[in-house]
């Protein structure tokens, strides 16, 4: 039996989407780069996810930014971790084995009964 979701006065304004990162401001070059991963993999995933899938996929994509953030520092000749930039890339690769690398398609035809009941009531 699935127990059904908290009423709206309970939900919090991440749980409502009204909030990707709590205290950070949307419009930073990060919190954007995060919601377009986020985007993306959940588009590629087939959009309809569960709970821990949208958890594993905000994990991944903190992580992706991370190693971005790393490529970038060494692309400018900054110090680079290359034990640490692969444990990363390691979880980041587990992360989005786990939710499936391959994209789903989402059913974007209707059945043929629904087709068929739209006509009639036009």
């Amino acid at each position: 039996m699935t127990k059904a979701p908290p009423p709206p006065q309970f939900s919090t304004r991440k749980g409502t989407g009204a909030v990707v990162l709590a205290g950070v401001d949307g419009r930073s070059m990060m919190a954007r780069r995060f919601r377009e991963i986020t985007a993306t993999i959940e588009s590629d995933l087939g959009g309809d996810l569960s709970e821990a899938q949208r958890h594993l996929v905000a994990r991944a994509a903190t992580l992706a930014c991370w190693c971005e953030e790393r490529e970038t520092e060494l692309a400018q000749g900054q110090d680079f971790d290359a034990s640490q930039y692969a444990t990363i890339a390691n979880a980041l690769r587990r992360l989005l084995s786990d939710l499936g690398l391959e994209r789903k398609a989402r059913d974007v035809t209707p059945s043929l009964q629904s087709y068929i009941a739209r006509k009639v009531a036009q």
